[in-house]
């Protein structure tokens, strides 16, 4: 594990305060982030598979990894403390049997295998090391890598070709965002609604729930039926909460995670965005995120016809009441108590912009008021900030963004100042 979370972990052993956790907003000086520096996970990806896996092309690994790493620097120079999954997931299930368990029951299914190959295999899983268990969690396993001889009482086994998986692997985990995010002190673990991406929130929900440094940390939201992920999730101020509605998210996610929230004391207004259901903004976060605490980046061809609907909780009684749907720029603005919210748009053009939307202009991380973390390729939109009195730290992504997300896609933050 990197030496950031090493340390945290021996100053709970020794009984020193644990580090505190919780974001209020986008723009918060950014204290702690998960990220997942991609691995062999990535390297599965084929011509054949990529298209179900969510890539719209296959990366360059090596050159994928030194991107990351650039990025995972940019945030050390700047303070931030950064923590790998895998690493933490290693940590997990080096000292929680529970975790393993649950890790391998996510993993291994008798519906898919048969009752007598995942029996097998779970058994073998149990007894690995946590480093492989954890690398085999999360890059999978193909028939030909099963650790055992094959035998004539697995009919799964005989009729599948060695290469097809038993365990699939999980190439979007390098999108730290959308499995968990956090809202206030407590951490929401998401409902992935893709097939390709649903056993990630499992790797999640482990982390947080056994690995020392989240002991104690409690959930804001948890849902295993409405779809709803946090790349559609903007803490647009303390108390504001929009939330994308398109491709990933659904209506009754939405509603959920606003009725969960308000319970909780975590939000008195959600904004509900629909967005296309289509590939280009799978996310909220792809056509708009926030680069100061009263500015976003926006995809213009969204910008006069982005809609939301307003869910507030009525008096002290249970009951929401929703209105809208109005503009999206002034909802949110009078939302947030200010005046009205400035706008950068991504490109000058109908076509630069859109390009630059595609390849993730929009999808910048913030580290502070006025800082954020985007991709180098965008150069128009990387310029338009700086016009703005916006810092562009400039990072390469021509490999980590095949498979459509940027900065803030790549980013779970686990503390940030209050603003």
């Amino acid at each position: 594990m990197g030496s950031d979370a090493a340390s945290d972990t021996r100053q709970r052993d020794t009984g020193h305060p644990a580090p505190t956790h919780g974001v209020t907003s986008e723009v918060g000086n950014l204290r702690a982030v998960l990220l997942h520096r991609p691995g062999d996970e990535l390297r599965r990806l084929t011509p054949r598979n990529n298209d179900q896996l969510l890539f719209d092309a296959i990366p360059w690994v090596e050159r994928a990894q030194q991107e990351h790493d650039t990025f995972a620097e940019v945030l050390r120079d700047r303070g931030v403390e950064v923590l790998l999954l895998a690493d933490l997931l290693a940590e997990t299930l080096a000292v929680s049997g529970a975790a393993r368990i649950q890790g391998i029951s996510a993993a291994v299914h008798a519906r898919r295998l048969g009752h007598t190959l995942a029996a097998e295999l779970a058994a073998q899983l149990r007894a690995i090391s946590a480093p492989d268990l954890a690398r085999i969690l999360m890059a999978g396993m193909t028939f030909d890598e099963l650790p055992f001889a094959a035998d004539d009482t697995s009919l799964v086994r005989r009729m599948h070709h060695g290469g097809d998986f038993v365990i699939d692997p999980l190439p979007n985990l390098l999108f730290t965002r959308d499995s968990s995010f956090w809202v206030g002190p407590k951490v929401a673990i998401t409902a992935l609604a893709l097939p390709a991406r649903a056993r990630e929130t499992s790797l999640t929900d482990l982390i947080y729930a056994f690995h020392p440094r989240f002991l104690g940390v409690r959930r804001a939201y948890e849902s295993h039926t409405a779809p709803i992920e946090g790349g559609d999730v903007l803490l647009l101020a303390p108390g504001v909460v929009a939330v994308g509605v398109g491709e990933r998210t659904t209506p009754a996610g939405a509603e959920a995670l606003a009725r969960s929230l308000f319970d909780d004391g975590l939000a008195h207004t959600v904004l509900v965005v629909p967005i296309a259901q289509n590939r280009a903004t799978m996310h909220l976060d792809t056509v708009c995120t926030m680069v100061d605490t009263d500015a976003v980046v926006m995809y213009p061809g969204v910008r006069e016809t982005l809609t939301a609907y307003t869910i507030r909780r009525t008096g002290d009684t249970d009951s929401c009441v929703v209105t809208g749907p109005d503009p999206f720029l002034p909802a949110a603005a009078a939302a947030m108590g200010i005046g009205k919210l400035r706008v950068i748009d991504t490109g000058t053009d109908g076509v630069t912009a859109e390009r630059e939307q595609w390849d993730d202009g929009n999808n910048t991380l913030a580290l502070g008021p006025g800082v954020v973390v985007a991709y180098e390729r965008n150069e128009m939109t990387n310029a338009r900030l700086e016009d703005s009195g916006i810092e562009v730290l400039r990072i390469p992504g021509s490999e980590l963004g095949s498979g459509r997300g940027g900065p803030r896609c790549l980013s779970c933050p686990l503390a940030r100042d209050s603003v």
